[in-house]
């Protein structure tokens, strides 16, 4: 997501204000989240059945895709830990009360549990790969989310609409798809498990925004809009997380076979054919749901895979 450089200013260059501070409970939805989170943790090392992915009765070419597949999952998990910090300095700097704070520092821990996984699972299968290639790394290095919860004079809404209510719905639903087609219980599990916790990040930033939207008028709306646009024309169209959607290179065309690969044997990946009605729905539904919740229009989106949204 682009930011005009020259007009940014950062609540960091604010002095601190914290006082009175009120520790209460205020948004018994989103505490709720926070106590669900703390009772339903679960470690990487032990969560699965690791002794049931014994590399060596994989192909070659298996291990390779497996290897590319939760490297790449990492990357994107790596970049959600420090979204959760950047955002409950804003929440208490918005000084919008300690519920929202409180769940981000559980949801800190949750985005690393996903990242630790993941990488784990890279190993497993012959090495993490540390960084995206170069003609792919475009799609997935950032989504400027840190910049714009730190963005003064960007209402925090902006930054839960695009984060939460878009990128990581859509990202459920996906996952949702991933983990009913595929067949490896140890691999499905991963999926069961990072779904638990992202339905809380999902239900989390609807749950804010409805007790956020009375407050806005028709200039905040219309920001958390583009925020919400922006997010998707620029970060989710390009490929941030589905590889088809990328633009044609050689490392996506890589990505892509890896993928196939994986959705061949049943080891926890989908396919284009399969992705894009799944992605489209979570589009239509995002917006019919922001237009009836919310009263705010998304526009008509694009992209060569998919024609208009």
């Amino acid at each position: 997501m682009t930011i005009a450089t020259d007009s940014y200013r950062s609540i960091l260059d604010a002095p601190e204000a914290r006082f009175p501070l009120s520790l209460g409970r205020h948004k018994s939805r989103i505490r709720k989240l926070f106590h669900a989170s703390l009772v339903t943790q679960w470690d990487p090392a032990t969560a699965i059945d690791w002794n049931s992915l014994d590399a060596s009765s994989y192909s070659q070419e298996q291990r390779l895709a497996l290897r590319t597949r939760w490297s790449r999952r990492a990357w994107g998990e790596y970049g959600a830990i420090s979204e959760s910090p950047a955002l409950q300095i804003r929440f208490c700097h918005d000084r919008l009360g300690p519920d929202a704070a409180l769940y981000f520092s559980i949801r800190s821990q949750e985005e690393s549990r996903h990242a630790e996984i993941s990488y784990l699972l890279a190993e497993k299968f012959g090495g993490y790969i540390d960084a995206p290639a170069d003609d792919y790394e475009g799609s997935v290095s950032t989504h400027g989310v840190r910049r714009l919860a730190l963005d003064a004079d960007a209402p925090v809404e902006c930054t839960v609409a695009a984060l939460v209510c878009s990128a990581e719905q859509i990202i459920f639903n996906v996952f949702k798809h991933i983990s009913q087609i595929t067949t490896h219980p140890a691999i499905r599990r991963v999926y069961e498990l990072i779904l638990r916790d992202e339905a809380r990040h999902c239900a989390f930033g609807w749950y804010f925004m409805a007790d956020r939207m009375p407050d806005l008028d028709s200039a905040q709306r219309n920001r958390i809009r583009d925020a919400v646009a922006t997010m998707i024309e620029e970060v989710e169209l390009n490929g941030y997380q589905l590889a088809w959607l990328a633009p044609e290179s050689e490392a996506s065309r890589a990505q892509i076979a890896c993928d196939r690969i994986l959705w061949e044997a049943g080891l926890g990946a989908s396919i284009e054919e399969l992705e894009a009605p799944v992605f489209i729905s979570s589009l239509r539904e995002i917006r019919d749901r922001m237009k009836r919740e919310w009263d705010i229009q998304l526009p008509i989106f694009h992209h060569r895979k998919t024609g208009k949204i």
